[in-house]
C-alpha cells in the first residue's frame, strides 16, 4: 500500500512538471509544501476552460462529450425515424449506420403523464432487453429509463416506454401508446448492432441537436471541475453558488434544506478524494441551454465512501453552470 502511494506521488509530480512547465516554482513548492500542493494545482488546472479547449480540439462532439457510449440512437418524432450512429474504431467519430421507419405515440408533444399517449422527449438509457414479450410487441423489446432524473424534477409520470417490434401475425395502428416501434426485421438488426450498456437514446420532436459547440462544452466541463474543486477543498460558499435557486434534489430536498445539509458536512473539514470517470455531457433535447451531465463518482473521506452513478441537470447561463437537480 505504501509503495502504491509512493508511486502515485511520483506520477503526480511528473504530470505536474509537464503541466506546469512554465512554473519555475513547482519543484520548490513540492519541497516546501509536499505533494498536496501539486495535487491542488492540478485540480485547479482541470477547472480551466483552456485545458478543456485543448483536450476537446480533436474530439467528435456531434452529440456532446461522450465517454461511455459507442452507440447513439436518435428519434425524430416528426419524421417518424429512428437513426443509429456508431463510433468508428479508427477515427473515433460517430457515423450514421442505419435509418429505420418508426411509429411513435398517437398524441403529439412531449409526454407529461401516464396514459397521455405521447412519446417522451429526452435522454434515455436502455436499461434492459426483453426477449420474451407478448407477440403484439414483436420478437423483442428494449426498456428505456423513462422517467429520468429531469422528467421526475418536472413531475412527469408514467413508465414502460420501450423500443419494440410490431405484432406478429396481426395488424396494428400506425402509432403507439408512447413507445417507439420499428418493424421486426429492424428490431432484430438493431439488437445485433448495439450493446445496450454502451448505447444512449435521444428523442426530439424534430432533428436531434448535432455538432455541439466545443466552446460551450469547455465551459461546462471546466465549471464541473470548479464545482468539484470547491467540494474537495471545503469551499462551501463557492460550492453552493453552483446550485440554482430552483434546485430540487431527486428526493425532493430543496435548496434551503440542501444548504443546511451540506453546511453540516463541510463543517467537518474532512480531507477527501473525488474522482469522475465515464463522463458525458449532452444538450437536453427541445430545451435552451439545458444539459445533462452523467459520470461515475468515486468519493472517499474519513467518514463516508461512495462509488456509483451521478446525474446533474444544469443550465448554462453567462458562461456559468447552474445545477437545477441531481441524483
Amino acid at each position: 500500500m505504501k509503495n502504491r502511494s509512493f508511486f502515485s506521488a511520483i506520477v503526480l509530480l511528473i504530470l505536474s512538471i509537464n503541466t506546469f512547465a512554465s512554473d519555475t516554482d513547482i519543484v520548490t513548492n513540492y519541497r516546501i509544501h509536499g505533494i498536496q500542493d501539486i495535487q491542488k494545482r492540478l485540480d485547479e488546472k482541470l477547472a480551466t476552460t483552456q485545458y478543456w479547449k485543448e483536450y476537446l480540439e480533436n474530439k467528435d462532439t456531434k452529440f456532446g462529450y461522450l465517454e461511455s457510449y459507442c452507440n447513439v440512437l436518435t428519434c425524430n418524432k416528426k419524421n417518424s425515424k429512428l437513426y443509429i450512429y456508431m463510433k468508428d474504431k479508427n477515427s473515433s467519430t460517430y457515423k450514421l449506420q442505419k435509418e429505420y421507419g418508426a411509429f411513435t405515440g398517437k398524441a403529439k408533444g412531449d409526454k407529461v403523464k401516464e396514459g397521455d399517449l405521447r412519446t417522451p422527449v429526452g435522454i434515455y438509457r436502455l436499461t434492459k432487453k426483453i426477449d420474451k414479450v407478448d407477440p403484439f410487441y414483436g420478437p423483442l423489446a428494449f426498456v428505456t429509463s423513462y422517467p429520468n432524473t429531469y422528467d421526475k424534477y418536472r413531475n412527469k409520470t408514467g413508465q414502460g416506454i420501450w423500443i419494440h417490434g410490431l405484432p406478429i401475425d396481426q395488424e396494428r395502428d400506425e402509432f403507439t401508446k408512447g413507445c417507439i416501434a420499428i418493424n421486426n426485421q429492424n428490431i432484430e438488426c438493431l439488437d445485433k448492432h448495439i450493446d445496450i450498456k454502451k448505447t444512449i437514446l435521444l428523442i426530439d420532436e424534430s432533428d436531434v441537436k448535432t455538432d455541439i459547440q466545443k466552446k460551450n462544452l469547455s465551459i461546462i466541463l471546466s465549471q464541473l471541475y470548479a464545482w468539484r474543486l470547491a467540494w474537495i477543498y471545503n469551499d462551501l460558499e463557492n460550492y453552493l453558488n453552483f446550485y440554482d435557486p430552483s434546485f430540487k434534489r431527486f428526493d425532493g430536498m430543496d435548496k434551503e434544506r440542501f444548504t443546511k445539509y451540506k453546511t453540516r458536512i463541510f463543517n467537518k473539514q474532512e480531507d477527501k478524494t473525488i474522482i469522475f470517470t465515464n463522463l458525458n455531457v449532452i444538450p437536453y433535447p427541445d430545451t435552451q441551454n439545458v444539459y445533462q451531465i452523467t459520470f461515475k463518482e468515486d468519493y472517499k473521506s474519513s467518514s463516508f465512501s461512495f462509488t456509483g452513478d451521478k446525474t446533474l441537470i444544469i443550465k448554462l447561463q453567462d458562461q456559468k453552470i447552474s445545477i437545477i437537480t441531481e441524483r
